[in-house]
């Protein structure tokens, strides 16, 4: 018993000299949904918030999406920097779920950069509720520059990376009898996306160009973007190297 409180304490105050030396540089928060997710913090079973996830085992802290390559990658070339990534996405998440959790997940984060990703699952929702054709875009926007105000309240100089929501005609997603339709809705949300980048002085991440781009080049289209919306290890690593060609942090 003593033998495992001394282990259990010699954790904690290792992990507390790690928080406190990355706190001397800059904070990276990814929000968005399953693409981000990966899992993170939960690798038995998803949690439903991020209180319940594991914040301090290191085999699960950034999940296996392109936030664990981004992340792991500046890291290990920055040992030194202090930087400290944080990941907070969600399976299944739509733009309205980020708003309620927008104070415990970015603002009390305190963000130098905060990374977006959101829009795949508004429209799969939009979709299976019938609510395709009176969907509210504007109202969409409005609640998406709202986050983003609140965010530069709390800090003027937060670098924002908006990044664009995207689709492929693959797998389950691509078979899908009404996908023209579906295509035409994530693309008119990444519309918006890329007008907000430019209201708010934002980075834009043009995922969907890219994977445009992936889907038409060799091999086929499964090996970037398995089921017409997650990537595969492949197409993640190709999200990341656009991130970091983009972001300069």
């Amino acid at each position: 018993m003593k033998t495992r409180f001394v282990f259990n304490l010699l954790s904690a105050i290792l992990l507390l000299s790690c928080s406190i030396a990355g706190a001397q540089g800059k904070r990276v928060v990814f929000i968005g949904d399953s693409i981000t997710d990966g899992n993170w913090g939960s690798p038995v079973s998803v949690k439903p918030t991020s209180a319940q996830r594991s914040q301090t085992d290191m085999n699960h802290i950034y999940g296996h999406s392109y936030v664990m390559l981004i992340a792991s990658d500046w890291q290990s070339r920055h040992p030194k920097s202090g930087y400290s990534f944080f990941n907070r996405g969600f399976s299944g998440h739509k733009l309205p779920d980020l708003a309620g959790r927008w104070q415990e997940d970015v603002l009390d984060l305190h963000p130098d950069v905060l990374s977006i990703l959101v829009g795949v699952n508004d429209m799969g929702n939009a979709f299976s509720k019938g609510e395709s054709e009176s969907f509210d875009f504007d109202g969409w926007k409005e609640t998406y520059g709202g986050l983003l105000q609140r965010v530069r309240q709390q800090n003027p100089s937060v670098k924002l990376v908006l990044c664009t929501p995207f689709l492929a005609r693959e797998g389950s997603t691509g078979n899908l009898p009404d996908y023209e339709a579906r295509e035409l809705f994530v693309h008119r949300l990444a519309s918006i996306v890329r007008e907000l980048s430019k209201e708010y002085g934002a980075v834009c991440i043009p995922f969907d160009n890219l994977f445009e781009k992936l889907v038409g080049s060799e091999p086929e289209a499964c090996y970037w973007i398995w089921d017409g919306v997650h990537p595969t290890p492949a197409g993640l690593r190709r999200m990341a190297n656009l991130w970091k060609k983009k972001v300069k942090l």
